[in-house]
């Protein structure tokens, strides 16, 4: 069910979760009344965008080609971090931008952005002296000033030893142990569209944009199709952004012929059981075939790896893949520092690639991928297309204040009267981060918490925040609903109706995926209970039981395709 605000922005009555309905009301949005802005892609710049338009009261509308942070957005290491690396570079503005988001996100999302001690080890004829590296911890701290969870430490051999004995040690001399943030990326993304859609925004997944329409040689609208349900829409508005990450170049050219934009780049991860590595912290690791820095991160009981940065020679269109040699360089590295490891790839739970959309350096400079820049760059076309390239995740409510910006200025140019003001994103919570998740789970224990454990309790508020009530609800209309998805891991069954009756969720990978973390952190990608998920998904998406089954097989045989490195 819905209603309308005074703009003629969409709300949703949460009471009566019906998310064919809400659908279908998004279609018919999309098909009504002119929007002030349109956004295409719902990555994490796209919903950043869509949030900070409407909340400045720009009539709003949201469409993703696939499901949200479906591309990049879901597929990083998962860190909200400062930019260490970038104060080598003497980018000073960067980092100083970075921690004071870094700072930001945590009070926005504190379900969502947990700090995480980073140890980084210093060895013996390395690139980062112990000196080096002091004074570049220094620096950190003192950009951070007040933003800072907590200050650096460096430590001798001995107490590296003692914090990571797993560690190698031969050649170490010492090290230092600092703190970023980790993240669910994906949930992250997630929440921000869902906070544009609770503010009015019309948001669609499986809405791809086949054709802009013109008049005058300005945009005024878009053809956009259901990729899911057959349908189309003209979508009427008065600018349109391409936030599309990988597919910039390729709505760009709805617009225009022109030059490429964007160097496409591979990042692979990996993720292993923790045991086998035995680290506590994460750890800042120099690559063995080349010096890149790359991360051994600590994800639960798993531990994640990563990245990899190579050109990726196919376009967006061609799925990035893992291969074989990807695998090898990320656990070559973790055997040579943490040689009782010894993992192969049979050991590997799961990996991913993804495409970092880079903004492609002058004609003739000849860059490693890895040398290339993650700065955006925001662009605007002779018929008024505003594109935004590159970014990185921790700054991304900046990079879409300054779109939006750009967006309010072609309003203003066209005779638009209104007074649209700053970005008000960084003053007010995202869905779930009203309050502490420990705080939240210790409310729901002491209450009653539905027959769930201490550890489900917390488990569901570190993922939902205060949104945790939700999920109570829906095992308190059914216990079953609070039994493991997958008994070795802590998603709940109750997860993937919530992901669908509330969250979007359409495909079981959007569940296994993305919604939870089923796909990363189970050895079977969630294949053994996908007949169960298709199941409780049914119901709320119309599904008979043919069409259920369908769903499963689909989902069994894409995750068998996807193991490419076996």
């Amino acid at each position: 069910m819905t209603r309308r605000d005074i703009r003629g922005n969409l709300h949703y009555n949460s009471l009566v979760p019906d998310p064919l309905a809400q659908r279908r009301a998004v279609w018919a949005a999309l098909n009504g009344d002119p929007f002030d802005v349109l956004v295409i892609g719902g990555g994490i710049n796209g919903a950043g965008i869509a949030r900070d338009a409407v909340m400045r009261g720009l009539r709003t509308a949201l469409v993703e080609r696939g499901d949200f942070a479906s591309g990049t957005s879901s597929r990083s290491s998962k860190l909200i971090h400062g930019g260490l690396r970038y104060l080598e570079q003497a980018k000073i503005r960067l980092v100083l931008e970075a921690v004071r988001e870094r700072e930001r996100l945590r009070r926005l999302a504190p379900h969502l952005v947990r700090p995480q001690p980073f140890l980084f080890p210093v060895y013996r004829g390395g690139p980062m002296g112990w000196l080096k590296l002091a004074a570049g911890l220094t620096a950190y701290d003192l950009l951070a000033g007040f933003w800072q969870v907590r200050r650096h430490r460096m430590l001798g051999r001995r107490a590296v030893e003692a914090t990571e004995p797993t560690l190698r040690r031969e050649g170490l001399q010492g090290g230092g142990l600092y703190w970023d943030y980790r993240t669910d990326d994906a949930r992250l993304v997630l929440e921000t569209a869902m906070a544009a859609a609770r503010e009015g925004a019309a948001v669609a997944s499986y809405a791809e944009v086949k054709a802009l329409e013109k008049e005058g040689g300005r945009i005024i609208g878009a053809r956009v199709i259901d990729r899911l349900g057959g349908g189309e829409a003209l979508v009427r508005t008065r600018v349109v952004v391409n936030a599309a990450g990988p597919w910039v170049d390729k709505v760009s050219a709805l617009d225009a012929p022109g030059p490429p934009r964007l160097r496409l780049t591979k990042g692979v991860h990996v993720v292993v059981p923790r045991a086998r590595v035995g680290h506590s912290a994460a750890i800042v690791l120099r690559a063995v075939a080349d010096g890149r820095v790359m991360f051994v991160i600590p994800w639960g009981d798993h531990t994640m790896v990563g990245t990899t940065d190579t050109d990726h020679a196919g376009g967006p269109d061609v799925p990035p893949t893992v291969e074989a040699a990807d695998v090898a360089y990320l656990l070559d590295t973790v055997n040579h520092y943490f040689p009782a490891a010894r993992l192969g790839p049979g050991d590997v739970v799961s990996a991913f690639a993804g495409l970092r959309p880079l903004v492609a350096a002058p004609v003739g400079a000849d860059l490693a991928p890895s040398a290339v820049s993650r700065e955006e760059e925001i662009f605007t076309s002779a018929s008024g297309l505003v594109s935004i390239a590159g970014g990185k995740l921790t700054t991304y409510r900046l990079v879409a204040a300054s779109v939006v910006d750009r967006v309010a200025a072609l309003l203003h140019a066209a005779g638009d009267p209104r007074s649209f003001g700053p970005s008000r994103t960084g003053d007010i919570p995202l869905p779930g981060g009203t309050a502490r998740p420990e705080v939240l789970a210790a409310a729901a224990l002491s209450r009653d918490g539905h027959g769930l454990s201490r550890s489900a309790l917390e488990h569901l508020a570190d993922r939902y925040g205060s949104r945790l009530d939700e999920l109570l609800g829906l095992v308190a209309r059914d216990r079953r609903l609070g039994e493991p998805l997958v008994a070795s891991l802590p998603e709940r069954r109750a997860e993937v109706v919530e992901a669908v009756e509330s969250e979007w969720a359409l495909t079981l990978e959007d569940v296994l995926r993305r919604r939870t973390q089923v796909a990363l952190k189970d050895g079977a990608a969630g294949t053994d209970v996908a007949g169960e998920v298709a199941t409780l998904m049914a119901e709320a998406l119309g599904w008979d039981r043919n069409a259920a089954r369908a769903a499963a097989e689909d989902y069994v045989r894409a995750v068998r395709a996807s193991r490419t490195w076996r």
